[in-house]
C-alpha cells in the first residue's frame, strides 16, 4: 500500500521558511511503531497523523518527531488545519476539532490567518539548573522559569537571542522537553522574540514552535500589559506567531504554505 504525505511550511507566508511539518490523513489508525518509523523517514521536527472521527470536522491527531511522540505541537497542528481547509476536507467556515493527548484543540480560519486554541502554560519562577550558564555559551539569563514542559530563559535583548550559539549536548542534559530563550522585540514589528532548542526530543533547534508560545504569550502579555502580541522566532528559517492571551487559553495565529506532496511506498 502507499501513504500520501504533504509537507507544509507553518507560521510563514513564504515557502522554504517557517517550520515544515509533514501531514498525513490516515484511513484508519496506525500503530505507534508505524507512525514513528514514518516520522523518522520524513526527518522533520514533526509529522502529524490524522484520522477522521464520525462527527463533522473532527479528527484524532498525533504528532511525532524523528525519535518520539509529543503531547503538544503547534506548527504541525496549524499545518494540519491548513491542509484540511486547502483540500476542502473541512468546510471553509468550519471550526475544526482536534482530539489529542493535550485535550480537544480547535482551529478556525479568520481571513488569511489560521487560529489555534491552545492551553496557556504561563511559566513560574524556577532555580537555574546546573550548567545552564555554560550551555548558553556564557550568556547570563535575566530570569529563569519553567512552563509545564520547558525551561524558560529570558535574555537581555533581541541581538543576544539572535546570536546565541548554545552547547546542545549540555542543553540535552537539562531535565525539560526543551529550552525556550526569549527577549523583548526590537525589529520587524515583533513584540518579543524567541528561539527553541529541544535536543532531548531529537530537535536540536526548532524553526518555529507553536507550543512554546503557550508559555511566551502569557509571560509577555503580563510584561508588556497587552493581550494581543506578535512573536518572531529567530531561527535560520524564521517565522511569525500572532498570540492572544485569554486566561487559561492562548490563541495562536499564523499562515501556512503547502510545498510538497509525497507518496511513501511501503
Amino acid at each position: 500500500m502507499s501513504l500520501s504525505l504533504y509537507q507544509i511550511d507553518a507560521f510563514t507566508r513564504e515557502p522554504f521558511s517557517g517550520n515544515p511539518a509533514a501531514v498525513c490523513l490516515l484511513e484508519r489508525p496506525a500503530s505507534e511503531e508505524r507512525m514513528q518509523k514514518v516520522a523518522r523517514e520524513m526527518n522533520l521536527s514533526e509529522t502529524a497523523f490524522m484520522v477522521q472521527r464520525q462527527e463533522p470536522d473532527a479528527f484524532d491527531l498525533r504528532w511525532f518527531t524523528p525519535t518520539t511522540e509529543v503531547e503538544l505541537c503547534g506548527h504541525a497542528t496549524l499545518a494540519s488545519a491548513h491542509w484540511l481547509y486547502e483540500r476542502e476536507t473541512a468546510a471553509a467556515g468550519a471550526r475544526i476539532s482536534f482530539h489529542t493527548a493535550s485535550g480537544v484543540l480547535h482551529a478556525e480560519r479568520d481571513g488569511e490567518l489560521l487560529w489555534l486554541d491552545f492551553p496557556s502554560e504561563k511559566p513560574s519562577t524556577a532555580s537555574t539548573p546546573d550548567g545552564l550558564y555554560e550551555a548558553l555559551g556564557g550568556e547570563e539569563p535575566v530570569s529563569v522559569g519553567r512552563s509545564r514542559r520547558d525551561l524558560f530563559v529570558r535574555l537581555e535583548d533581541e541581538e543576544t537571542v539572535r546570536s546565541l550559539s548554545p552547547d546542545l549536548s549540555a542543553l540535552a542534559r537539562i531535565d525539560a522537553r526543551g529550552v525556550i530563550v526569549t527577549a523583548p522585540g526590537a525589529s520587524d514589528g515583533a513584540d518579543f522574540v524567541s528561539r527553541f532548542f529541544a535536543p532531548r526530543a531529537g530537535v536540536p533547534e526548532d524553526p518555529v514552535t507553536g507550543s512554546a508560545h503557550c508559555a511566551l504569550a502569557p509571560y509577555w502579555a503580563e510584561e508588556l500589559g497587552r493581550n494581543a502580541l506578535t512573536g518572531r522566532q529567530l531561527s535560520d528559517r524564521g517565522g511569525t506567531v500572532h498570540v492572544r492571551a485569554k486566561g487559561n487559553r492562548v490563541a495562536l495565529g499564523g499562515h501556512a504554505v503547502t510545498v510538497l506532496r509525497a507518496t511513501l511506498l511501503v
